[in-house]
Parts: structure tokens; sequence; C-alpha cells
């Protein structure tokens, strides 16, 4: 006697559920954060010291070094992630306009 066929995962998700929409990949990037400014920046000294770790470790090291900072440290990436997300927001209005 062959096996019921059982219903896929998909068929069980309830019917009134929204997906999110896809992603206009023509629109503007959005903006850094500070700390994506600070790894971008340090990224290639801390593999350096670390030759040999992996790309998770060398982003412990960095998320370290991020947490042990003052915030006077931090003032030029926090200034640069400020102007980022300024010329994201007037780059998404001049879009919508």
């Amino acid at each position: 006697m062959p096996k019921e066929s059982k219903t896929s995962k998909r068929a069980g998700k309830e019917e009134g559920k929204q997906r999110r929409a896809k992603k206009d990949k023509s629109g503007p990037k959005r903006g850094l954060s500070a700390y994506m400014f600070f790894s971008q920046e340090n990224r290639a000294q801390v593999k350096e010291e670390n030759p040999d770790a992996s790309f998770g470790t060398i982003g412990k090291l960095l998320g370290d070094k991020w947490k042990n900072m003052t915030d006077d440290d931090k003032a030029p990436y926090v200034a640069k992630a400020v102007a980022d997300k300024e010329r994201y927001e007037n780059e998404k209005k001049a879009l919508n306009n």
C-alpha cells in the first residue's frame, strides 16, 4: 500500500499572510553605520596582525576593538555615518520626487 503524500511546508502557511516586497535594486544604497565605517578602515590592519584568523574571527576582533573605544575615538566614524545617512535620505527624496 503506497504512503500518503505529505503536503509541503509552504502549503501549511497561513492564507492571509503577506510576503515582503522585493527590494528595488535601482534605488539608493542605505547609509552605513559608524561601526561599518570603522570596520572598513581597520579590517586590513587586523588581518595583517592576525594572518591565520578566519573571517568570523576577524569580525570578533573588530567588534572587541569597537567596544573598547571611547566615544571620542568613535566620533569620526559617527560623523561619517550621519553624513552617509543624510546622503541616503537626500537620494531617496530625489528618487521619489
